[in-house]
């Protein structure tokens, strides 16, 4: 590779917080090796399009607490196709970037892969706060959206006892049950239910409320899992007699300010991402194992399987009754 004189930075896909914190390390980082930042707006199709700004120190001041993405992001069919990759690499030269920092998930990343095969030294940076990336443990965004679900919780139960009811809370997660696992575990919830667990916990739930006979319940319900949450709603109260309603959380759980750790994990990613390409290093995706920062090509981190940590289901599990 030659050397590295200018890069550009997006996000793609679904936002999450720290992605901010993200970018902010990405555009330091590089200034201070001698690199100029074009930011790019609106992701893949920003990239096409050639919606770009240059970034400075100050570009990023006063973001780093600030959930969202000061880029914006959005979805591409365009780019999906071999014509978009072709366009999205000769807008690339037209502007003089040597190499892309992408933010984002699975998705964005094969997107990153084919652009390195077409000769756009490109670095994954993985942030979904579905955290169902398999080369890393953590995304960015995933610590806050558990914040912000178990505290949503915490006001739920004051309410939920004062009536005497049963709260079902559905959570994000279309495809992975990581945040409803850890969200349900941190908030004491009755039953998780997820797209991993296939076991039928519904006549456990009823024995336990019928049995227990206390003042309010949480489960917590991934929006992946095969059972909606408003037909588990249904089910519990027509199986108890509880009074039981559904919250569905949604995209609040994508706002709001990240936490310490999602700022702290998102700097550290967005800094070994910037360190790659001045090093000559592309078609990478970085991520953190054990709390290492790690780095893997982008086919072999996109094959990665990633399994849910069943020890932490069956503690939660044991501990809520």
């Amino acid at each position: 590779m030659k050397k590295i004189k200018k890069i550009g930075v997006l996000t793609s896909g679904g936002d999450a917080p720290g992605m901010n914190a993200a970018i902010r390390a990405v555009v330091r980082t590089a200034l201070y090796f001698d690199i100029e930042v074009m930011g790019i707006r609106f992701g893949y199709k920003g990239l096409m399009e050639g919606d770009m700004v240059p970034l400075a120190m100050r570009s990023v001041s006063g973001i780093i607490q600030r959930g969202g993405t000061m880029l914006h992001t959005a979805r591409s069919a365009e780019f999906a196709t071999p014509e978009g990759i072709k366009k999205a690499i000769g807008v690339a030269e037209e502007n003089g970037l040597d190499g892309l920092v992408v933010i984002g998930g699975d998705g964005s990343f094969r997107g990153a892969k084919a652009l390195s095969e077409d000769g756009l030294p490109t670095i994954g940076v993985p942030a979904t706060i579905d955290n169902d990336i398999g080369c890393t443990d953590y995304s960015i965004g995933f610590d806050t959206a558990c914040n912000i679900a178990v505290e949503a919780i915490d006001r739920l139960r004051d309410t939920s006892e004062s009536l005497n009811r049963c709260s079902v809370v559905e959570v994000m997660g279309h495809r992975a049950g990581y945040l409803a696992l850890e969200v349900g575990a941190a908030s004491g919830a009755l039953a998780v239910l997820a797209p991993e667990f296939t076991c039928d916990l519904m006549p456990e739930v009823y024995d336990t409320i019928i049995k227990h006979q206390k003042t309010q319940y949480i489960v917590v319900v991934s929006e992946g899992c095969s059972t909606p949450s408003a037909e588990v709603a249904r089910l519990i109260e027509e199986n108890t007699g509880m009074s039981t309603r559904l919250t569905v959380l949604g995209h609040i759980q994508r706002g709001g300010a990240p936490s310490a750790l999602d700022r702290v994990n998102a700097t550290r990613l967005g800094f070994r991402a910037v360190d790659l390409l001045r090093k000559g290093i592309g078609n990478r995706v970085v991520g953190i194992q054990s709390d290492k920062l790690v780095d893997y090509d982008i086919q072999e981190a996109l094959d990665m399987q990633k399994s849910i940590e069943k020890e932490l289901y069956m503690i939660a599990r044991i501990v809520s009754l």
